[in-house]
């Protein structure tokens, strides 16, 4: 689990978050949707260590990450994987060295124990004929692919993804959201998920946060989310195209 207590972060003399208090559930896709400039990116960085909150607290199983020491923090990562929104693949790297790099950087394992792990992470995101190729020679989809098993190779207790069927065709976007679903429950991942799209968050979303002007606007999860009574939320997911159509009747 993850707790965010009272965080404020600023630049310069325009306060972004203000006093965000959020939970992130274990095993569970927590979702964060909002505007953009809403601070729900900046949310995000203040959640993995790019940004330092100006105050308040982030806790990682009751962890303090922001009181900590570089020494202290640099253990918590070792438990956190990260999807980009542009896959953020090494171009010069195979789908296979790619997947290997978080583990020569950060695990204590063998070579040997490298490559099996780095062949079960690709195996496991259906990516058996890759291995050996770059990421430019692969679809779009198979790069998220690729990168959500770079993602999972340190076996995280925490994954963060930056929208992550950006830039996928509607079908292949699915296919991504129910590929990050499985590895949330079958590894019992704190998910966090930052994302646009309305149809993962109706789908997906065990925990929905919305973000307004850098405030928890609504909490919930996606039996309650179209139902909501929030006229800010409401205009919000009903300027989604799609789901216009299936607006509520007042």
């Amino acid at each position: 689990m993850i707790e965010v207590r009272n965080v404020n972060k600023s630049f310069e003399d325009k306060r972004v978050l203000k006093d965000v208090c959020l939970t992130f559930e274990e095993g569970k896709q927590n979702m964060i949707i909002g505007q953009s400039g809403s601070g729900k990116t900046v949310l995000l960085k203040c959640l993995v260590g790019l940004f330092e909150p100006d105050e308040g607290s982030i806790l990682y199983g009751g962890r303090d990450f922001t009181a900590m020491e570089k020494s202290a923090r640099k253990l918590i990562r070792t438990e956190i994987g990260m999807l980009f929104q542009g896959s953020a693949l090494f171009d010069s790297m195979t789908v296979m060295d790619n997947v290997m790099f978080p583990l020569q950087m950060f695990s204590k394992m063998t070579l040997n124990e490298q490559i099996d792990r780095a062949n079960f992470c690709i195996d496991r995101v259906g990516l058996t004929e890759a291995h050996n190729k770059l990421p430019s020679e692969i679809s779009g989809g198979m790069q998220k692919r690729a990168a959500i098993a770079r993602a999972i190779s340190l076996n995280p207790k925490y994954l963060f993804c930056d929208e992550p069927n950006s830039g996928l065709d509607p079908k292949t976007g699915v296919k991504i959201d129910n590929l990050i679903e499985e590895i949330t429950q079958e590894y019992n991942i704190t998910t966090v998920i930052n994302t646009h799209d309305m149809n993962s968050v109706v789908e997906h979303g065990d925990n929905i946060s919305y973000i307004y002007e850098g405030n928890v606007w609504w909490q919930g999860g996606k039996d309650t989310f179209l139902g909501n009574e929030n006229p800010e939320l409401q205009d919000f997911i009903y300027s989604t195209e799609i789901l216009k159509r299936i607006k509520p009747i007042s």
